[in-house]
C-alpha cells in the first residue's frame, strides 16, 4: 500500500491538515525506514537486556482493547500506560540471549497495527564479545514553536547517527523542555502565551494521569518526542536518562525559588512522561532492586526509573545515573546521588567482570557553565569568566565531595580505562581530568566526553542562557582534545577488547544546510587503549 495513502487513512484528514507543510518530505530525506509501514503506530521505543524486551508505544487511534505483541512464540498483551488507550507498553521476559526476534503488533481483531520488524536481545552477560557500537547524545527535547531546532532536523540528525549501525543508544537527559516555575526557564517555556495556547496549564493540586493534567501533559510532551523518534528506533534499544528539564524545571536557585530537590508534582510529571513515552531501565543482576525509584508498585517488577545498567556481554558495562531525583541540600553531607546508589557505582567500578566500564551521569564532570545544580562551585564573575571568588548561592559543598569520591573510584581502576560520557552542557568535548582537588590523576587520567546536543535552541546554549560557555572549573585540571563546542551533534563509541574508539559528529545550524546532515562525517576521532 502507498505509505501516504495508508497514513491518511490511519491518521485522518483533519490531523494531516494540521501538520506543518512539508513535514513528510523533510522527514523522509535520508531516511532509513522509508519502506517500513508504521500504520497507526505514532512512536515506538524499545529497551532490551540479555533476556527481556520492553517497548513503549503510542497510537494515533485509541485502542479500546489491549493490543498484542507477538515475539518468539510469545503472545504479550499490552499494558495501558495512560487512561485513554493511546499509550501502551509491552514486556517480554525469559528470552534467549543474543537472538534476533521477529515482532508483530496486532489489534483486538487480529489486524496488523504496523509492519513486522526485528529486534535483538543483548549477548549473555558472560559471553565473549568482540565489538559493541553505542550512540550517545543529549538534549533532544523541545517544542518547535518555542524556539528549538525543528523536529524534522533533529530526526534527520538521528537518522544519520543510525546509519552507522549502533547497537544501542543513550539519550542523556532533557527529552522534555517545559519549565513551569523556574524563575528564568519558565519565562521562555511553560509560562509563555505560546505554551499556554499549545497545551494549557497544569493544575498542581490534581493528579497527573486521570485528570485534565493528562491532556496538558500529552499536548506538551508528544510534539517533543513522537515526531523526533517516530518508529526509526524500533530495532535499536534505547536508554533514556532523565535530567532537570525532564522534571519540568530548570536547575535554578535564587532567593525567589530553589527548584531542586524536585517537588512531588515535579516527580509525578517526570514519572508520567517516562511511563508514557520511553522505557525505564530493565533489571540487572548486579544492580540492587532496592535503589531509590526502583521496583515501584506501579511499574513492572524490577524496573528502575533513575539508575540503569547497559551490559553487553563481558565486553562493556555502562552505568547511568540521574543526579536530580535524589539530590539533597544538606551542606557538607549533601549528595547528588543517594548513598546507596553511590555504593552501587563504586562496587561495579571495582568489579572487573567486563573489559570496559563507563560512567554516564546526567550532570557532567570536567566542565562547568557556572550554573547552580552542578558538581562545581564556579559561577559567572563580573568579567564574564568562571570564578570561585564569588560564593554560588545555595550551592552545596557535599556535591563536590561526592564528585571526588566517584572520581577516586574511577581512578583506582588499573586494568580498565576510566571514562565518563556526559550530556546536559549542550556541547561536544573530549579531554582528560589529570587533577581533581588534591588528587593527582596524571598517572591514570579520567577520560571525559560531552556527547553533543540534538535540539538546542538559540536561547539555551550556555553562552546565551548563562552568559558563558562551558569551561574548566577551578577544582580540576583538564587536558582538552576538543575544547567544548556549542554545536549540535552526537558521539559514536566503539568498544573492542583492547580499546575504546570515539567519533564526534557536529552540525552548525548557522552555516550548514539541513541537507548536509545526510552526509555528516566525524570531525574528530580518538582511540583510548584499555588500561590507560
Amino acid at each position: 500500500m502507498d505509505r501516504r495513502r495508508f497514513l491518511k487513512g490511519a491518521l485522518g484528514a483533519n490531523i494531516l491538515a494540521h501538520l506543518p507543510a512539508g513535514l513528510f518530505a523533510q522527514n523522509e530525506a535520508g531516511a532509513i525506514d522509508d519502506d517500513w509501514d508504521a500504520g497507526v503506530v505514532r512512536h515506538l521505543l524499545p529497551a532490551v537486556s540479555d533476556s527481556r524486551i520492553l517497548i513503549k508505544a503510542s497510537f494515533s487511534e485509541r485502542q479500546s482493547s489491549p493490543p498484542v505483541l507477538l515475539i518468539g512464540g510469545q503472545r504479550v498483551e499490552g499494558r495501558m500506560n495512560d487512561t485513554q488507550g493511546e499509550f501502551w507498553q509491552f514486556h517480554a521476559d525469559g528470552l534467549e540471549a543474543g537472538r534476533t526476534f521477529a515482532l508483530e503488533l496486532r489489534g483486538d481483531r487480529g489486524q496488523a497495527l504496523c509492519e513486522p520488524w526485528e529486534l535483538s536481545t543483548f549477548p549473555a552477560r558472560d559471553a565473549n564479545v568482540d565489538s559493541f557500537r553505542l550512540l550517545v547524545y543529549t538534549c533532544a527535547g523541545g517544542h518547535d514553536e518555542l524556539g528549538f531546532l525543528p523536529a524534522a532536523v533533529r530526526r534527520r540528525l538521528l537518522r544519520r547517527a543510525l546509519s552507522f549501525g549502533p547497537q544501542a543508544v543513550i539519550a542523556n537527559g532533557d527529552h522534555v523542555y517545559w519549565d513551569i516555575l523556574s524563575p528564568r526557564g519558565g519565562l521562555i517555556l511553560a509560562n509563555t502565551d505560546t505554551a499556554r495556547r499549545l497545551a494549557g496549564e497544569f493544575d498542581r493540586s490534581a493528579l497527573v494521569l486521570g485528570s485534565d493534567n493528562e491532556t496538558v501533559l500529552k499536548l506538551a510532551v508528544t510534539p517533543q518526542i513522537a515526531p523526533v523518534y517516530g518508529t526509526i528506533f524500533r530495532s535499536t534499544p534505547v536508554y533514556f536518562l532523565q535530567d532537570d528539564h525532564d522534571h519540568f524545571e530548570n536547575d535554578e536557585a535564587t532567593d525567589e525559588m530553589v527548584t531542586f530537590p524536585p517537588s512531588w508534582f515535579m516527580i509525578q510529571l517526570a514519572r508520567a512522561s517516562q511511563k508514557l513515552f520511553y522505557p525505564e531501565f530493565l533489571p540487572d543482576a548486579n544492580r540492587p532492586p532496592y535503589l531509590p525509584w526502583s521496583s515501584s508498585g506501579d511499574r513492572i517488577s524490577g524496573l528502575s526509573e533513575s539508575f540503569g545498567t547497559l551490559r553487553f556481554g563481558n565486553l562493556a558495562e555502562v552505568l547511568l545515573y540521574d543526579v536530580r531525583r535524589t539530590m539533597t541540600i544538606a551542606g557538607p553531607t549533601s549528595v547528588f546521588v543517594d548513598p546507596q546508589v553511590e555504593q552501587w557505582l563504586d562496587a561495579r567500578t571495582r568489579n572487573e567482570d567486563t573489559r570496559h566500564l563507563v560512567h554516564v551521569p546526567s550532570s557532567p564532570m570536567g566542565w562547568s557553565a557556572g550554573k547552580w545544580g552542578e558538581w562545581y562551585p564556579d559561577i559567572l564573575g563580573e568579567d564574564q569568566t568562571l570564578t570561585t571568588d564569588i560564593p554560588k548561592p545555595y550551592w552545596q559543598q557535599g556535591w563536590l565531595a561526592q564528585h571526588d569520591r566517584i572520581v577516586r573510584s574511577l581512578a583506582n581502576m588499573q586494568e580498565r580505562t576510566p571514562m565518563i560520557i556526559s550530556g546536559d552542557l549542550h556541547a561536544l568535548a573530549l579531554g582528560r581530568m589529570v587533577r581533581s582537588g588534591a588528587m593527582d590523576l596524571s598517572a591514570n587520567p579520567i577520560n571525559i566526553a560531552l556527547a553533543g546536543p540534538i535540539s538546542t535552541g538559540d536561547e539555551l546554549w550556555p553562552s546565551a542562557f548563562r552568559g558563558v560557555g562551558p569551561g574548566t572549573p577551578s577544582h580540576v585540571d583538564m587536558e582538552e582534545d576538543i575544547t567544548p563546542l556549542e554545536q549540535h551533534g552526537f558521539t559514536l563509541v566503539d568498544f573492542e577488547p583492547d580499546r575504546i574508539a570515539l567519533r564526534f559528529f557536529r552540525w552548525d545550524v548557522e552555516s550548514q544546510d539541513p541537507a548536509e546532515i545526510d552526509d555528516l562525517m566525524p570531525f574528530h576521532s580518538a582511540v583510548i587503549p584499555r588500561g590507560g
